[in-house]
């Protein structure tokens, strides 16, 4: 792994876009360049499309309409893995310790949305923590955001909400994926800092709570999660 400073880069991708939102992506995308090829070549395309705006209030409008209003995803992880299952709020409230422990300022988001999630991780400093937090929660959770913008899902979306809705905003949007490259340039990342294969179509059963619990013995991670295949 590098000196982590990956991570708050790209978090910044995944705040809600201000002045200087360009200028940030830019810097992130260049370090990423030099360190991870695979990733880069995402964040590159997320790139080009981020510069074709023509200023901040249209990255507003395609952040909005990704991640808020009738969003293709959602950022906060608990949320995406759990949806409104009761092992949401144990993972939220174990995320917020962490949180608080490490004085990271999570602003007006929770603790799990995915910026506070990533800017987390430089501050965490027991290793072996820290792995079964990205591998047992993190990936699974991403994988399932870019499993969202596949078109077969989105079509989906598109035609329960025209039963639904009188107002269908994400109907013919241009560049309605952009941001599905800048969720798999982080995924890639955290894939290669911790030797993690992908895991597509495996199924997420983890129990929040057990990758919080202290001084387990042997591994923390979930015991009802199928394992993911680490890389030597």
């Amino acid at each position: 792994m590098k000196d982590k400073i990956q991570y708050n880069l790209l978090a910044n991708l995944f705040r809600y876009p201000q002045t200087g939102y360009v200028e940030q992506m830019d810097a992130c995308v260049a370090f990423i360049k030099g360190q991870y090829p695979d990733a880069y070549e995402q964040l590159k395309a997320f790139q080009e499309i981020i510069h074709q705006k023509e200023d901040i209030y249209e990255i507003e409008e395609l952040f909005g309409k990704t991640f808020h209003i009738q969003a293709i995803c959602y950022l906060d992880l608990g949320y995406v893995l759990y949806a409104e299952d009761y092992k949401r709020g144990e993972f939220l409230v174990q995320m917020k310790n962490e949180q608080r422990k490490v004085n990271n300022d999570c602003g007006v988001e929770l603790p799990d949305n995915l910026p506070n999630a990533l800017t987390l991780l430089p501050l965490l400093e027991d290793p072996k923590f820290l792995e079964e937090l990205v591998v047992r929660m993190y990936i699974p959770a991403l994988e399932i955001m870019v499993k969202e913008f596949d078109s077969s899902r989105i079509a989906l979306k598109t035609k329960v909400r025209k039963k639904k809705q009188k107002v269908l905003i994400q109907e013919n949007m241009k560049n309605k994926n952009a941001y599905q490259y800048a969720l798999q340039a982080a995924l890639s990342i955290l894939r290669t800092d911790f030797k993690v294969n992908s895991f597509e179509n495996m199924e997420i059963k983890a129990d929040p709570l057990s990758s919080f619990i202290p001084n387990c013995e042997g591994s923390c991670a979930p015991a009802e999660i199928n394992k993911p295949v680490k890389t030597t």
